[in-house]
């Protein structure tokens, strides 16, 4: 695998203090969305300003240490929406990273207010931001998290700014549950009917996607991505549909980005649910071009970044992460 390969199309910045002692969930969660409860929506709402920052600091020199030459990114934290992408954005121009950052807008804590402010941010960064390495698109959480006047805002968003959608779709049977719950035969098509997927919008995971659904998202011109090993450490099933698609990049969901782990994964997983090993092996380049299409056409190379200290980020991260587990156990 060429380094040109190793662009992390999914992740989350604001994993990246995880390594550094984040304490088991009690009690041990038993499905997904106990996951997201118990561990994620408790992290990302104990983040502040210094948390945020060391993990960015930390997750993306880990990144370039790692081989990654670009990465997207999700990021989520409620308590701390307003200016929270320019300190993500800081960390990958200052360590020479070219990235893709948006906020996911979501409903969880404090419902539309919420959802608004989240699409604020995206809005505020996309128009503000002046980074050569950096670029701004819309987010979502998942559709499971919003009702569809938010994602008649963040479409309508979308379409003023001329810009694409970044969400997680169908990443258990949960998200399918909660769509058809509310009317939908599913999350793709509450999402694309509502007009929040344009063309080269991403789609996270799409693990509970059908062939037809996933032949619709080829359709829109949408890409999807793959996150073997996040995939694999839920238990949320192997996306085997995927293969429809040509147009499937490969993420980390918030594990380190060593792509290299990633690729080991997939090919390892692949074969075991009757992929194409052909298309699986399509996706590592894939992430390039999807990175690329972002930047209008070619990926900026590597900048020389601002002096890393390894040993000095770690100390930070430590330091931090101690603050954040404490306040992750109060909440």
């Amino acid at each position: 695998m060429s380094a040109a390969a190793l662009v992390n199309a999914h992740t989350h910045l604001y994993s990246g203090l995880v390594p550094f002692g984040m304490p088991e969930p009690t009690p041990a969660p038993e499905n997904f969305v106990q996951i997201l409860e118990r561990v994620w929506w408790k992290l990302d709402r104990a983040l502040d300003a210094d948390s945020l920052r060391a993990s960015a600091r930390w997750y993306v020199a880990e990144a370039r240490r790692l081989g990654s030459v670009g990465l997207i990114d999700h990021h989520e934290s409620p308590n701390l929406i307003e200016g929270s992408l320019d300190i993500l954005a800081d960390a990958c121009q200052e360590a020479g990273m070219p990235a893709v950052l948006c906020y996911g807008a979501t409903e969880r804590n404090g419902g539309r207010e919420e959802a608004r402010r989240g699409l604020a941010e995206c809005r505020r960064f996309i128009e503000c931001n002046t980074r050569s390495l950096v670029r701004g698109v819309i987010g979502l959480h998942a559709s499971f998290t919003v009702s569809d006047d938010t994602l008649r805002e963040a479409a309508a968003l979308c379409s003023e700014l001329k810009t694409v959608m970044h969400v997680h779709v169908a990443e258990d049977l949960a998200d399918v549950l909660d769509a058809q719950r509310r009317g939908w035969d599913g999350p793709l098509e509450r999402l694309a009917e509502l007009g929040a997927l344009p063309p080269g919008s991403i789609i996270a995971h799409g693990v509970h996607l059908d062939a037809s659904q996933v032949r619709r998202c080829e359709q829109m011109g949408c890409w999807l991505v793959q996150n073997p090993r996040s995939n694999r450490g839920n238990r949320v099933g192997y996306p085997a549909a995927l293969r429809e698609s040509r147009h499937v990049a490969l993420g980390s969901d918030g594990y380190p980005s060593d792509m290299r782990a990633e690729h080991v994964a997939l090919l390892e997983d692949a074969p075991r649910h009757g992929d194409s090993m052909d298309a699986a092996a399509r996706r590592f380049s894939a992430s390039h071009e999807l990175l690329a299409e972002r930047f209008g056409g070619s990926v900026p190379a590597l900048g020389a970044g601002n002096g890393m200290d390894m040993e000095a980020l770690r100390s930070e991260a430590i330091a931090q992460a101690v603050r954040l587990w404490e306040r992750m156990a109060e909440l």
